[in-house]
């Protein structure tokens, strides 16, 4: 962008660069991530327009919106312009984009594999800093059920109550089930209370006809899965 237009808040730049009429123009495709950020926030600052603003921000996060969904209010207010109610409304779409994500996902509800299962969890647990237990409740024909959140925890460690797992499968009338936790850390091999919690679900399971089916490691871009290592 050069210097003359760096100088013009967005209202007086050419009609077909401006976010909004391009996306109007074109299509939503035919914007950076930027530009549509920049729609978001409405303004920038008196220093800058919005779309230098959201570029700045962007650069901030190495250009990934993964690490911008994981931004808090404390780190939005770092940028000029950015005051809460701009914070909240960038923090809400990229929420519902994590959302849509998840819905199509849930279309797919015939589980045949491991990552099928990882597909379904990550949305939820990729970008938290704590961890979280879920299960996944299926029918006789590997179809999901539903998904329920089960215990939450700090950074290193969460709880999970067998007792309660198992109510929710029969409640539920779930034939098997899969549990799923996060680590934030990065690291996707199992701890040794992973392990044993791991095989007390099994065998509580067991006990009342419920097949366990696999316990997954969710990380963001990967994951460990306890049948597929043969450890069930």
């Amino acid at each position: 962008m050069n210097k003359t237009k760096q100088s013009l808040s967005i209202p007086h730049w050419a009609v077909e660069e401006r976010p909004r009429e391009k996306m109007m123009r074109k299509g939503a495709d035919a914007l950076s991530d930027a530009e549509l950020l920049a729609i978001l926030i409405g303004s920038g600052s008196q220093d800058e327009t919005a779309v230098e603003l959201t570029r700045r921000m962007l650069n901030a996060c190495d250009n990934d919106l993964n690490a911008l969904a994981k931004w808090t209010l404390d780190d939005y207010a770092r940028f000029k312009g950015m005051g809460p109610a701009k914070s909240v409304t960038v923090m809400a779409a990229l929420e519902i984009g994590k959302r849509r994500g998840l819905q199509e996902v849930r279309e797919r509800t015939a589980i045949g594999c491991s990552r099928d299962i990882y597909r379904i969890f990550q949305p939820l647990l990729r970008d938290l800093e704590h961890e979280e237990f879920w299960i996944l409740l299926l029918n006789q024909a590997n179809k999901v059920i539903e998904t329920v959140r089960m215990g939450v925890g700090g950074i290193d460690g969460t709880y999970a109550d067998v007792r309660l797992i198992l109510r929710e499968a029969l409640i539920r009338r779930a034939t098997q089930l899969a549990v799923a936790h996060n680590h934030p850390s990065g690291n996707i091999h199992p701890s040794q209370n992973d392990r044993s919690l791991t095989e007390h679900i099994r065998q509580g399971a067991r006990t009342m006809d419920i097949r366990l089916i696999d316990h997954i490691i969710v990380c963001e871009h990967t994951y460990f899965s306890f049948a597929d290592e043969g450890l069930l």
